[in-house]
């Protein structure tokens, strides 16, 4: 994994100086946990101890975890990463504060990860969204995935509740 930078962001590793705006930012927000496979943060030391984990993984050669920070301010605003693989393809999941939201920024970090995974040898990468969440649809439609079907399931093993999944796949070019 390395640093990308695009018009207006650099995608960059995590550090542990990133936990207050990870925390304060996103993670602790129940709105931006809404629709995602994780809860809301009830205090920073959660967030502190996710951080040991995030670190941890960058060890792995098939790690990719960045923070998404704008450029313009160096603001932190949201993270992206590959957070599992299908059938070896990769399976992208992303998050961002709200006050971010609707300016195109996740578009942008979704197509430059795609990019560099492409780079790297993928054929297809996978992505999902929650039916309802109508901004990451359109995040994921803008990005040039296409929509492959629908699905029932409990969103994770801390979320019991069932909701319909969005699937949806890009292919290498």
């Amino acid at each position: 994994m390395r640093e990308l930078k695009t018009e207006r962001l650099l995608l960059r590793y995590i550090t542990r100086e990133d936990v207050p705006a990870i925390y304060e930012g996103w993670a602790n927000d129940p709105e931006v946990a809404r629709y995602v496979t994780w809860n809301a943060h009830e205090d920073i030391s959660v967030t502190e101890k996710i951080k040991d984990f995030w670190l941890e993984e960058y060890k792995k050669p098939d790690c990719y975890r960045y923070g998404i920070e704008r450029l313009s301010d160096g603001a932190l605003m949201g993270m992206i990463d590959v957070v599992g693989y299908h059938h070896g393809n990769p399976v992208i999941g992303y998050s961002s504060g709200r006050k971010y939201w609707g300016n195109g920024y996740m578009t942008e970090a979704l197509k430059a990860v795609t990019e560099e995974l492409f780079s790297d040898g993928y054929e297809t990468i996978r992505i999902g969204a929650v039916k309802e969440n109508i901004g990451s649809n359109r995040v994921i439609q803008k990005a040039g995935f296409e929509f492959v079907g629908s699905r029932e399931e409990q969103i994770s093993e801390i979320k019991p509740e069932i909701m319909t999944i969005n699937s949806y796949h890009l292919k290498k070019p």
